[in-house]
């Protein structure tokens, strides 16, 4: 299998576990969705700013514009994911987030990213049937929390590309460094009228969470110099079925017909889109 897909399958089991540590604190303590944000990006700032300066690596990139776009769309995607979830339902918010594989589509030519490839098209409709059929949304009441979730589809996928971009040029220590040193800043600001301090568990619980969270950035930044952008957001759509997984396991949410047809929708398309790029001779940029 493509090391890319290996590396991107992994990196979405960290974000799901990493989601799961999260889910532990916000069932019993009142901690805003902010704050959660707020650790994962402070410890990435430590963990790859210590790397860099152990290894001697530049804290300038080659390409400025791109490693910045990246962080900042990248960062834009997250809190707006989080916020959704906060005004809309978990469902909702979970679904219009998984939507950012549509964009990269139409947005992917613009940027020259790469040529479109009419075959994955079947095999992007297969993995977003396979997402509703596993967290089956309920789109009857559109909220501020919903429009704040198609936001964050929209800016992931931007994100995405600037990743695929600013990877022929940088280091993902470097990429991953500033996602999470603007992150920090602009989260900083927003935390401190809200900050809740957590207990002593609560507080062990969301360390482990957020480095859990870093291991995934620094593992799917890795995974973009292998695998093109489009394929990338397929795989990526496994975090899906990890949180499925991870929901019946930790917090006995149910393992449904359309939880388990989902995820083999999902995987074939996996499976697929992996055979498309294995067969094709398109060159990318």
């Amino acid at each position: 299998m493509n090391r890319g897909i290996i590396l991107l399958l992994i990196a979405e089991c960290c974000f799901a576990a990493a989601t799961v540590f999260a889910k532990f604190v916000t069932n019993h303590a009142d901690i805003p969705a902010t704050e959660l944000t707020f650790f994962r990006v402070t410890i990435g700032v430590l963990i790859t700013g210590l790397y860099m300066i152990k290894t001697g690596t530049s804290f300038i990139p080659n390409k400025f514009f791109w490693v910045i776009i990246r962080a900042i769309f990248s960062f834009t995607a997250l809190i707006t994911f989080f916020y959704a979830v906060k005004f809309s339902s978990i469902t909702n918010a979970n679904m219009l987030n998984m939507t950012y594989p549509v964009f990269i589509f139409l947005l992917a030519p613009v940027f020259r990213l790469e040529r479109i490839k009419g075959a994955a098209l079947v095999f992007l409709i297969m993995a977003v049937i396979g997402i509703y059929l596993i967290v089956f949304p309920d789109f009857s009441n559109i909220n501020k929390g919903d429009v704040v979730g198609l936001i964050s589809g929209i800016t992931g996928a931007v994100a995405i590309i600037a990743l695929s971009k600013a990877r022929h040029y940088d280091s993902t220590v470097l990429i991953v460094f500033y996602l999470m040193a603007i992150g920090s800043f602009i989260n900083t600001i927003m935390v401190i009228p809200v900050f809740v301090m957590p207990g002593l568990r609560d507080l062990a619980i969301l360390l482990i969470s957020g480095i859990i969270g870093v291991t995934g950035q620094l593992l799917l930044t890795s995974g973009y110099k292998y695998i093109t952008a489009r394929t990338g957001s397929m795989v990526s759509s496994s975090r899906i079925v990890f949180a499925a997984i991870f929901g019946f396991i930790f917090f006995s949410e149910p393992m449904t017909l359309k939880i388990v047809s989902g995820g083999i929708l999902i995987i074939m398309a996996i499976v697929g889109i992996n055979a498309l790029q294995k067969f094709s001779t398109v060159d990318e940029e």
